[in-house]
């Protein structure tokens, strides 16, 4: 018997991504942000969401990606960690898909740089390719040298 998992899906580029739902505490649009001085060029700032401070982590920059191509403002997708919320910064929303384990596979073996260690599996979908992020790894900011 095969089980499945939902998953909160959301873009970068044109590039499909996702995070196992039960992660995921809210979706935001673009939220006022605070820089931090010397902070690792991932974190974007700070956001106040209702009197929480979340840390938020620009998630093309994490995964090694260029700027946006569009002027568009980015989305939050606010994660659950046991130290408090973290918004990830994303292109756009997707939706919630629910996907089959048993079409879950590795990462293809010639995928590079900082997104072989965060990609923790690859879902064929219809339409196309879900690369499904490994939240606590993404959360791990690299530290400046």
């Amino acid at each position: 018997m095969s089980t499945s998992r939902q998953f909160c899906t959301f873009y970068l580029d044109r590039a499909l991504f996702g995070v196992e739902v039960h992660r995921v505490q809210e979706v935001l649009r673009d939220q006022e942000m605070t820089a931090v001085p010397l902070a690792p060029e991932v974190v974007r700032g700070l956001i106040n969401l209702r009197g929480q401070i979340v840390t938020a982590i620009d998630l093309r920059r994490r995964l090694d990606r260029g700027p946006r191509e569009s002027s568009g403002r980015s989305m939050n997708v606010v994660l659950r960690t046991e130290g408090g919320a973290v918004s990830l910064l994303v292109d756009e929303i997707g939706d919630v898909v629910e996907v089959d384990d048993a079409i879950l596979e590795r990462p293809p073996e010639n995928l590079r740089g900082v997104a072989r260690g965060l990609i923790s599996k690859v879902a064929k979908l219809e339409n196309e390719l879900l690369l499904l992020l490994d939240a606590d790894k993404v959360l791990l900011v690299p530290t400046k040298a």
